[in-house]
């Protein structure tokens, strides 16, 4: 008798343990998954999401069926609002929006119906170490020739909150350049029509990004890159300079830091929303980092252009932890450079 209730204690806890995986089996069957991004085709977010979208399926648990859906407007703040209060706990909704935003939160950027602390996330694809590029036509071929711009430079935005809005605003007051941001576009793809147009001079985003999509234009020349902004310049930009470098002051170093730096680590999250049953959590965090590694994957990204530098959930969860302790008086800068 003993020996019995041995083994179906061990039965028991086997299957308490091994329930949860099951389940999310059960429930991605048969299922369609929706990629929700918060910026328009054609752009960096749009792409990356695309092509993992064709990928993640196979190491999700009962091969769900995934599809891209673009909802625009505000930055992404629109898609990441919807995420959070809208869509569904279920797994079936993953949104795809600028991270910055959970920044935004901290600095008390209007028009967020989110606490970051709540989404769950799944992991981020690569950093949005940004890059400033303008037309040759624009004449800004250097930043030495930026500085001495007798009139302010046009720089394409998104929104406030947006990662070429955060960077232009922030590198204007860190640094003097004379800028004049345009916001209100509803992607990187909108801005690029914009610079070749002559509406802009170029903006500033992902380098991964843009070497991607707005790859015709660097490699004729047309379109030049001038100024790094991550820690360290990337390997293809020898001779480009960095942001931080320019710094005349400690100040103007942590505004570069903390406000684009920093925030880069977490701008190009994958998240589902609040309340999300754990074991399917644990299911497409675990889909998402395989995905990452698939050969397959890694071939297309390798012909699109699309380099790697991936944070897992935990990271995320922890960089975003780490913006909420920021110190109120670097809080309240950053906030009036932002958002004034």
């Amino acid at each position: 008798m003993d020996k019995r209730l041995v083994a179906l204690s061990t039965l028991l806890i086997m299957l308490a343990l091994g329930g949860g995986s099951l389940h999310a089996q059960t429930f991605f069957d048969g299922k369609t998954i929706r990629f929700v991004v918060g910026f328009a085709p054609g752009g960096g977010f749009d792409t990356y999401a695309r092509v993992i979208s064709r990928h993640m399926g196979r190491h999700i648990p009962g091969n769900p069926t995934i599809v891209v859906e673009n909802m625009t407007g505000a930055g992404s703040l629109i898609a990441a609002n919807h995420l959070y209060r809208v869509a569904k706990p279920d797994g079936l909704t993953i949104g795809h929006f600028n991270g910055a935003l959970f920044l935004g939160q901290v600095l008390g950027q209007p028009g967020i119906e989110f606490d970051a602390r709540k989404f769950e996330l799944i992991g981020a694809p690569i950093r949005e170490d940004a890059v400033c590029a303008m037309t040759r036509a624009s004449g800004i071929t250097s930043v030495e020739k930026w500085l001495a711009a007798k009139t302010p430079v046009k720089l394409g935005g998104v929104a406030p909150g947006g990662t070429p809005d955060g960077n232009a605003r922030i590198l204007k007051a860190a640094l003097g350049l004379p800028i004049q941001l345009v916001s209100g576009y509803k992607g990187t793809a909108e801005i690029r029509l914009a610079a070749s147009s002559g509406e802009l001079a170029g903006a500033c985003w992902s380098w991964e990004s843009m070497r991607s999509t707005w790859r015709g234009g660097l490699d004729t020349g047309e379109v030049v890159a001038v100024l790094q902004t991550s820690p360290r310049g990337f390997p293809d930009l020898p001779g480009i300079p960095l942001a931080h470098s320019l710094a005349k002051s400690d100040e103007a170093r942590q505004l570069i830091k903390v406000g684009i730096q920093n925030a880069a680590a977490f701008a190009r999250p994958f998240a589902l929303p609040p309340g999300t049953p754990k074991d399917r959590v644990l299911a497409l965090r675990k889909a998402f980092q395989e995905t990452l590694k698939d050969p397959g994957f890694l071939a297309e990204a390798d012909k699109a252009k699309l380099t790697l530098d991936p944070a897992t959930a935990e990271e995320l969860d922890r960089m975003v932890a780490e913006a909420f302790a920021l110190e109120p008086a670097l809080v309240a800068k950053l906030k009036d450079i932002l958002y004034k």
